[in-house]
């Protein structure tokens, strides 16, 4: 991923599925224009072995609060 400025992206309190969590992030990356963004983070994602994996991930695109 290139060195764009991470959007800011609320998950804390959220239900914590990791498709709800990639559906949440996924669509604060679209917002912000960042459309193929989302679409490779949501194929690493799915490609994870793990939950802990899926969320370093997430965190890798979007700024977590």
């Amino acid at each position: 991923m290139n060195e764009k400025r991470k959007p800011r992206c609320r998950l804390v309190g959220e239900n914590g599925n990791i498709f709800n969590l990639v559906g949440i992030a996924s669509r604060v990356l679209k917002k912000a224009g960042m459309r193929e963004e989302a679409k490779e983070m949501q194929e690493k994602v799915f490609q994870s072995g793990s939950y802990d994996e899926a969320l370093q991930i997430i965190m890798e695109y979007v700024d977590v609060e």
